[in-house]
């Protein structure tokens, strides 16, 4: 049981120390990515900036929510915006490839603080009767209250949430419960319209004349999902090159932009059965946006 818990404890430190990093560019998924949806009423998707303020206030918010039950916790170490970019399926920023090729030192960082916790050290050093009240602090572990969601695609997430990190959510979103149904809605949305889009001949064309100028540069890759596993095994001036091939070649095609006017395009026809969900999730970030303003600065 004692072993449980700590996995349990060890688990929960780890997801709410994830927030150190949005996404960077080696995590890149192989099909185009969940990107804020569409809005309406009012509503907007956040900027990578806000949302990047949003994590940093969570993390503040637990932090002085665990201070006051007598607990240390140490936020997540930051990156810079530069750093925490994401780039989702494909990148058309030649600049950042040139600095950055596809991220994978940014992700090594990344997995260095995520394997340095401190917090996970600070708990470890607590005595048995001190953890168990810290993991009760923290979010009440296995008798905290729980959260359900039923996903679009069927079945049914669920998430086990109290304490610091509960009320961190509460200061945040107002409603923890209504934030995460929203929330894993609308993530659960891709399966629905990814398809759509990579089907889509705009996108199956531009698809195409990438791979073309890729193959011009000496990269004959089929998509840029390809070329990212190939750049997985490259020194890291050789990932840079391709990197800058590829983004050179996105940014000529256009195959971003089509990407994320399809993506529009097919989110927005399923807004006849989820747009509540939509505006929730969209009016809910804003709402989170609006009050991590009030508790920590911007990146730099």
């Amino acid at each position: 049981m004692k072993r449980t818990r700590a996995r349990v404890a060890a688990a929960v430190l780890a997801t709410v120390m994830a927030a150190l990093v949005t996404g960077c560019g080696s995590g890149t998924p192989d099909a185009p990515e969940a990107a804020a949806p569409p809005a309406k009423g009012g509503t907007r998707p956040l900027t990578e900036a806000e949302q990047l303020r949003v994590t940093d206030a969570q993390q503040r918010l637990i932090s002085t929510c665990m201070a006051r039950q007598g607990f240390t916790y140490h936020e997540a170490e930051r990156l810079s915006p530069e750093e925490s970019r994401t780039s989702g399926y494909v990148s058309d920023d030649v600049d950042w490839a040139r600095a950055h090729g596809y991220g994978s030192r940014i992700a090594a960082k990344h997995e260095r603080a995520k394997r340095a916790n401190p917090n996970v050290a600070y708990r470890q050093g607590l005595p048995a009767e001190r953890r168990t009240a810290y993991d009760k602090a923290l979010d009440e572990g296995a008798g905290a209250p729980e959260l359900t969601a039923e996903l679009p695609t069927g079945g049914t997430v669920r998430k086990r949430v109290g304490g610091c990190v509960a009320e961190s959510e509460r200061r945040l979103y107002g409603d923890p419960g209504a934030w995460f149904r929203a929330e894993k809605t609308v993530m659960s949305l891709q399966p629905l319209y990814v398809p759509k889009v990579m089907a889509d001949p705009r996108f199956t064309a531009a698809l195409a004349q990438w791979a073309r100028c890729m193959d011009r540069a000496g990269h004959p890759y089929r998509d840029p999902a390809d070329a990212r596993r190939a750049a997985r095994t490259l020194a890291f001036a050789a990932e840079r090159e391709l990197a800058v091939a590829d983004a050179t070649c996105a940014r000529d095609t256009r195959l971003k932009v089509v990407g994320k006017e399809l993506e529009t395009r097919y989110v927005n026809e399923l807004r006849g059965r989820y747009g509540e969900e939509l505006d929730t999730y969209a009016r809910l970030r804003l709402r989170a946006l609006g009050h991590a303003a009030t508790v920590v600065p911007p990146r730099t």
